[in-house]
């Protein structure tokens, strides 16, 4: 099988539940599947092309566990990748503690990583306002600080998460690229698993 060539490797991070499965679902497929989630055990891989401008860019989307006893194995994942979505559920106050983590273990292991802060379940707090437990000045004013982009997404909806990907590979598309091949994850992107894309590591 000749290897897949990915342009830009990116990595999900974030707690448990806070949809970053529903978020590439919804990129990928364009739509919203009603009901629980398997949690992800290890993290799952999908490769996604993008138009930016003349050229097509190959995301190839790490979707990582959001428990905590996977977390040494999250850090596997995220090696060498050069964009990070950092999700937080913005009607859970935890989540975004979370998030802090996650974004100070990109800086630490990997300073070259490109950080962009994802707010999930915005059509929540649309229909309740009282659902809001991370204000968005909060938000905003910690993703200046670090010097990431701040989206506040729905994947029920699909509010910005297009956009959010779009400008993933527009900013790549103004660096270096870099490239992932099957034999250099250790993933068979022959074995097709029952959701949309390839899981590494999967309940037996």
């Amino acid at each position: 099988m000749s290897a897949m060539r990915v342009d830009a490797k990116v990595v999900m991070l974030g707690k448990e539940s806070v949809g970053k499965t529903s978020l590439v679902e919804r990129y990928v497929h364009h739509r919203f599947l009603v009901g629980p989630y398997q949690n992800t055990i290890g993290a799952a891989f999908v490769a996604k092309p993008i138009q930016v401008g003349e050229k097509v860019i190959t995301l190839g989307i790490w979707d990582t566990a959001g428990s905590e006893r996977y977390e040494a194995m999250s850090r596997i994942y995220y090696r060498g990748a050069r964009a990070a979505l950092v999700c937080y559920d913005m009607t859970d106050s935890s989540s975004f503690q979370r998030a802090r983590f996650w974004v100070k273990e990109l800086q630490n292991c990997e300073e070259h990583c490109k950080i962009y802060l994802c707010g999930t379940k915005s059509d929540v707090i649309e229909g309740d306002r009282s659902q809001r437990q991370i204000d968005h000045h909060d938000a905003q004013d910690f993703a200046d600080e670090i010097g990431a982009l701040h989206f506040e997404t729905s994947s029920k909806t699909g509010n910005n998460v297009d956009e959010l990907f779009q400008k993933v590979a527009e900013d790549y598309n103004t660096t270096a690229f870099q490239y992932m091949t099957a034999e250099e994850t250790g993933v068979d992107l022959g074995q097709k698993k029952d959701s949309y894309f390839y899981s590494c590591c999967h309940n037996n």
